[in-house]
């Protein structure tokens, strides 16, 4: 009927579960390591490459750093220090020297008025020559500081003589014109490069002033003088600059992944000296990928061991291993494939993985941890199956899609793909491409652009593909992981399966009453959200066990015929009874029937009171304990066999009824239930009161539609006789 896998993990037994993990790894591992293995090659300069050469890892290409560092420290300029104060200093030295020419000219002129009028004979007094007057002049240089006196005496004796042979009028227009000729030029910023072409600047413009050959000629030796350097080469911080912008320069990255030169391309000098940067002259399979890999493997190992460390059962954690283990190797076959068809100029083939199948897949199936697990690895794993991209934009892109579409994934709801077509089309298909299309625009691609438009669409296929796998391949993973598969359920169903025909030909009215509660029960289910088809199936054979003693449940017995419980005592009625739900799982689990089947038929009474036979043997017996007349149970463990032991009893006791009416059903079914809730037996089923009001209604709408009149007990005047057909009309 289907394949068996659920029953592989008690096959296995506890101890192959690290045998499954260790052979897991070793597929894995297998299957990624010669996609990160390098063939030995010997490249030579000048040679055609046979293939793509690319960076087999990440390093930093010094002499192309130390060529860029020095290319940066020569772009620096010198940096200069102004010395604003320079003018001032220049104007007022210019300024001195004038001021003591005066001096001199003003004592001079003095000495010889003295002398004048000491003389008896005028003609003897001279007044003093211009030779006499210099060293009158330079006295007044011992009083100036050790800078301004080398100023001074850098002025040949001859140009003091020049001065001092000026008449007044004449000195004082050298005054100002020296004065304001150094005044404008020393506000400028006058460097070792341009302080002779500023002199020359001053000089040619004294030609347009009106003054005569020996006054410019003295201007001209003040401004050789007091025209200096004001704008300093600063070397420490010029300096210290350049070291900044070497410091600053970004080291030369040669990237893992990065392509050398292309297949079919000549190597050059420059490709070389990468070649050899990267220690590719001779290059062999680098360790330091395996080792990841196997780092990898490890720490999957681990999280698969702390998921399933909560779970006491061995048979579910070889099965939850199992299944992932298939899926896992599923992606990575899958990743293969697309890795042989991918090439420099088309990388983007990638994107086509249905990265969001298996995680949906282990979502639906196991939990949304499993999902987010294998989600995870499939994309950490395609670095390893994609490696001739690591380092790559490309790969990066691969990746981040990988992680973020399975994760995505996983926000479906643990149901059906068919039951959330609009959030699968949202999460599968749509996400993801608007994923896609994020990173085009962080890499600043154009979207007109014929490879960004290319990859938009294998990711829209990629979603497409997971979308398609999801739905179609559902209930195949399902008919080999449950036993409750749709698959299973519709074969069920089906009239002809040989124990529902057996119970039509041997209890006839227990198989009507089955298809009645199946009815009832599953439209109540529906409306709370639960399975409805497997509860359908389920009321089919809750009554199974009926079977072996047909004859002794009311709904079997022709008209007219006694009821063979009239010739028992209440014991063994009562035992006989209970072994409807008993028979009924021996007759299931013998036909290897779904636990969730099996589990209905066992619940389907609770732990309820069988309460006619009970009150018979009271009678009888004082001593007699409630507890001894009550089904075994469990009481029902799920909202589906809560749904179905309300159903049952309901449906029994309406069709007993004489003359029912809407009212009369409303307030019986309602009553019903405020006994069972009452007598704790919803307690386990998970059931709230807002859905118990919504299955009330369903049942009631239900029986009044469909309602139809069944074999009652002829009426007894005893009360025990009462309880009786109350009892076995509501087949407790």
């Amino acid at each position: 009927m289907k394949v068996n896998f659920k029953e592989i993990p008690e096959k296995l037994g506890k101890k192959f579960l690290p045998l499954v993990l260790v052979v897991l790894s070793l597929l894995l591992f297998f299957l990624m390591s010669g996609s990160i293995h390098q063939k030995q090659q010997v490249f030579k300069e000048g040679q055609l490459a046979e293939e793509t050469i690319r960076a087999n890892k990440t390093i930093e290409n010094k002499k192309e750093t130390e060529d860029k560092q020095q290319l940066a420290k020569e772009s620096v300029p010198p940096e200069y220090t102004y010395d604003a104060n320079k003018a001032k200093n220049q104007v007022n030295l210019v300024t001195s020297l004038f001021d003591m020419i005066q001096k001199t000219n003003a004592e001079a002129e003095k000495k010889y008025n003295d002398e004048l009028d000491k003389a008896k004979d005028k003609k003897t007094v001279n007044e003093l020559s211009v030779e006499e007057r210099i060293p009158m002049l330079k006295s007044q240089f011992e009083k100036l500081n050790p800078n301004d006196l080398t100023y001074f005496q850098s002025f040949p004796d001859s140009f003091y003589e020049q001065l001092f042979s000026f008449s007044a009028d004449e000195l004082k227009r050298v005054r100002e014109q020296s004065l304001t000729v150094v005044d404008e030029v020393m506000n400028k910023k006058i460097r070792n490069s341009t302080l002779q072409v500023e002199k020359q600047t001053a000089k040619e413009r004294l030609q347009y002033v009106d003054i005569t050959t020996s006054m410019r000629q003295a201007i001209n030796t003040i401004i050789d003088k007091s025209i200096v350097v004001n704008e300093i080469a600063n070397e420490k911080v010029t300096e210290q600059l350049k070291e900044n912008a070497k410091n600053n320069v970004q080291p030369v990255m040669i990237y893992q992944g990065e392509i050398i030169v292309r297949e079919g391309e000549q190597i050059d000098a420059k490709a070389m000296e990468k070649i050899k940067v990267l220690g590719l002259t001779n290059q062999s399979t680098s360790v330091f990928p395996m080792l990841a890999l196997i780092l990898t493997l490890i720490l999957q190992i681990s999280l698969i061991i702390y998921i399933t460390k909560t779970q006491d059962n061995s048979k579910d954690k070889i099965k939850n291993i199992l299944f992932y283990a298939c899926n896992i190797l599923v992606a990575i076959f899958f990743m293969k494939l697309l890795y042989l068809f991918q090439k420099d100029t088309f990388s983007n083939v990638a994107l086509l993985f249905p990265a969001a199948f298996v995680p949906v897949i282990l979502t639906m199936f196991m939990n949304r941890k499993w999902g987010l697990l294998v989600a995870m690895f499939q994309s950490i794993f395609s670095i390893f199956i994609f490696y001739n991209l690591a380092g790559t934009t490309s790969l990066l892109v691969i990746t981040l899609y990988y992680a973020f579409t399975g994760c995505i994934a996983t926000f479906l709801v643990k149901r059906r793909i068919e039951s959330q077509i609009k959030s699968a089309f949202f999460l599968l298909i749509i996400v993801p491409v608007l994923f896609i299309a994020i990173l085009t625009a962080y890499q600043g691609l154009d979207f007109g652009d014929s490879k960004t438009l290319t990859s938009l669409f294998i990711a829209s296929a990629s979603g497409i593909f997971s979308f398609i796998l999801s739905i179609g391949l559902h209930p195949y993973i399902e008919l080999m992981l449950n036993d409750d598969s749709v698959i299973v359920l519709n074969e069920l169903s089906n009239p002809n399966q040989p124990l529902l025909k057996r119970l039509l030909q041997e209890a006839p009215g227990t198989y009507h009453h089955s298809m009645m509660v199946a009815s009832l029960s599953a439209n109540a289910v529906a409306e709370i959200g639960g399975r409805s088809l497997l509860t359908r199936v389920a009321c089919y054979y809750h009554d199974i066990g009926k079977i072996k003693h047909a004859n002794f449940f009311v709904e079997n017995l022709p008209d007219g015929a006694e009821n063979p419980h009239n010739f028992l005592l209440p014991s063994d009625s009562k035992e006989i009874i209970f072994s409807h739900v008993t028979e009924g799982v021996k007759i299931l689990e013998e036909a290897n029937m779904p636990q969730f089947v099996i589990d209905v038929c066992q619940q389907h009474h609770g732990t309820t009171l069988m309460k006619y036979f009970y009150i018979k043997e009271k009678e009888r017996n004082e001593e007699t304990q409630e507890e001894t007349f009550r089904y075994p149970g469990p009481k029902p463990q799920s909202r589906e066999a809560g749904v179905i032991n309300i159903a049952d009893s309901a449906e029994a006791a309406v069709r007993a009824m004489d003359h029912p009416t809407n009212a009369k059903i409303a307030e019986f079914v309602h009553n019903l239930i405020r006994s069972r809730l009452e007598d704790g037996q919803l307690n386990e089923s998970g059931l709230t009161l807002d859905e118990i009001a919504l299955v009330e209604k369903s049942i009631v709408d239900g029986l009044c539609s469909t309602f139809h009149s069944r074999i009652k007990y002829p009426k007894m005047k005893s009360e025990a006789e009462k309880m009786k057909q109350e009892q076995e009309g509501r087949k407790v």
